[in-house]
């Protein structure tokens, strides 16, 4: 009775968002009404210490997620409001007419820069439809995306899943980045190789370019988890995504593709240098901004990560005081870039704010479902239900938990459509886990986000965002239904990674 009592807000959210289609900014609050219900009557929780955890999941949301998110959104619609994101595209169809090196460069390179700088079905929706336009046919460019964009996730709109688990667990950011780099790395090398069997419909497509599908794994495998490392998860994909890119463009410079079976007739017009630089000029500075400020950069970030305040919101036991930090924080960065580059491209304040309000409005589901699943989050843990339902998990896997902790995260993210509500859902169940086993709480809360990765593949969200962006409408269960033959094999061996390879790091 205490387990179903406990998991009965995430239980509605599998009824309501799998079963009833409902959608989730109507689902989300029912479930802390839910949890507050639960954690009043049952946990005996009082009502102050119910208000004051679901306000600290409030101010989790709002600062920094929801900020990260609507910076990173506006950005990305003002490319488009200035035509600068139609020059970068015309850019990616001057370095090959291979499908397979186009293939791995938009969905692979470019859409992992998308995950990382922005998020939230851009990754999916724009490489998808690049693909399609050139030639692809509309299911396999899907499919080509959904692959793609899965092992990025985590690290998406500049690392906000890892960032939003680090917070909410209280573990280091930069060893959690760094666990979920080293379970992903087999993963981030496997990806590129399936995309182009894909492409070619054979394990014979990789003729010709074995060694730059190679490169395009490792490029995402060594420089994200080098970067984990060492400055956290804020930058390892958008970085790695700028070398996967890089790698293509010289490789396929110098040792072009002429294979004429994976020819293609397109004919992109040529891009100036100084025009290009121009429409690329948010993302550079976003990368710049971001470099200077991060760890990488003690003398700037330690004094502008000084800049903050630090207030007691949970009024119960094992309350810890909530900080904002207001200058070294990747939104207002983000928000910095986004301005200075439209003004440079000759975008108006006042049409700056339109692209704002618009943006705003077109999030408005978005911000109120990620308020109402880190509320419920926070009611769930600091109510006790989270370890109820733990200590449930352990006592029916034992020892064998970690083998199904990635599972757990995948089926978060399959239920919600985003690695960070599973992050938020699912975060502290796997350190609660971990004490009740003993293992390293760090490590299997690293295989939640790691799990989501390969959930967002299956997503019902992502494969519904990636058939609107191409207006092939129907498809939905045919493309549920090759994708989970990938799907099934990713969680086996995220599920092995994890289980075996805790034994290294403890």
């Amino acid at each position: 009775m205490t387990f179903v009592l406990a998991l009965s807000p995430i239980l509605w959210l599998v009824v309501s968002l799998g079963f009833l289609k409902m959608q989730s900014f109507k689902a989300c609050p029912l479930a802390l009404l839910i949890s507050f219900f639960v954690a009043l009557l049952y946990y005996h929780m009082s009502g102050i210490d119910a208000v004051t955890a679901a306000l600290e999941g409030m101010a989790l949301a709002c600062w920094p997620i929801l900020l990260v998110i609507i910076a990173a959104i506006f950005t990305y619609n003002l490319t488009l409001y200035t035509k600068a994101m139609d020059i970068i595209k015309h850019m990616l169809m001057t370095v090959s007419k291979d499908r397979r090196v186009l293939a791995l460069l938009i969905g692979w390179g470019f859409g992992a820069f998308m995950e990382g700088m922005a998020g939230f079905g851009t990754a999916i929706a724009i490489p998808a439809s690049m693909l399609a336009a050139m030639g692809f046919h509309p299911v396999k460019a899907i499919l080509l995306c959904l692959i793609a964009n899965s092992v990025p996730t985590t690290y998406g709109s500049i690392g906000i899943p890892a960032s939003t688990l680090a917070n909410l667990t209280g573990l280091d950011p930069v060893q959690l980045s760094t666990y979920i780099s080293l379970q992903l790395l087999p993963l981030n090398i496997l990806c590129p190789f399936l995309m182009v069997i894909v492409v070619g419909n054979s394990v014979k497509a990789l003729r010709g370019v074995f060694l730059l599908t190679l490169l395009c794994g490792l490029g995402l495998a060594l420089p994200e988890l080098l970067i984990s490392a060492i400055a956290g998860p804020e930058l390892a994909v958008m970085i790695s995504s700028v070398v996967i890119m890089g790698l293509i463009v010289l490789y396929s410079k110098y040792r072009p593709s002429n294979d004429p079976t994976y020819h293609m007739e397109i004919h992109p017009t040529h891009v100036p240098v100084k025009g290009g630089l121009l429409a690329c000029l948010p993302f550079i500075l976003i990368f710049v901004f971001l470099l200077a400020t991060s760890k990488f950069v003690p003398f700037i970030n330690e004094p502008l990560s000084s800049v903050k305040t630090s207030v007691l919101i949970y009024s119960g036991a094992g309350g810890a005081p909530y900080t904002f930090v207001w200058l070294a924080t990747p939104g207002v960065l983000i928000f910095l870039a986004a301005f200075i580059s439209g003004y440079i491209q000759k975008a108006s304040f006042s049409e700056m704010g339109f692209v704002l309000l618009q943006t705003i409005r077109g999030l408005r589901n978005t911000i109120i479902t990620i308020i109402a699943v880190i509320a419920t989050a926070k009611v769930m843990g600091y109510s006790g239900m989270t370890a109820d339902i733990a200590s449930t998990a352990v006592a029916v896997t034992g020892e064998q938990y970690p083998f199904i902790a990635p599972l757990i995260g995948s089926i978060g993210t399959f239920i919600t459509g985003s690695g960070t509500s599973s992050n938020v859902l699912f975060g502290n169940l796997q350190t609660d886990a971990a004490a009740a086993i003993g293992a390293n709480a760090t490590w299997l809360a690293a295989s939640n986000s790691a799990g989501t990765c390969v959930g967002k593949m299956i997503s019902p969200q992502s494969i519904a965002i990636a058939v609107g962006a191409i207006s092939l409408t129907g498809k939905d269960s045919e493309i549920l239904k090759a994708i989970l033959k990938v799907y099934v094999p990713y969680i086996l061996i995220l599920g092995a990674i994890v289980y075996f390879g805790q034994a290294a790091i403890s």
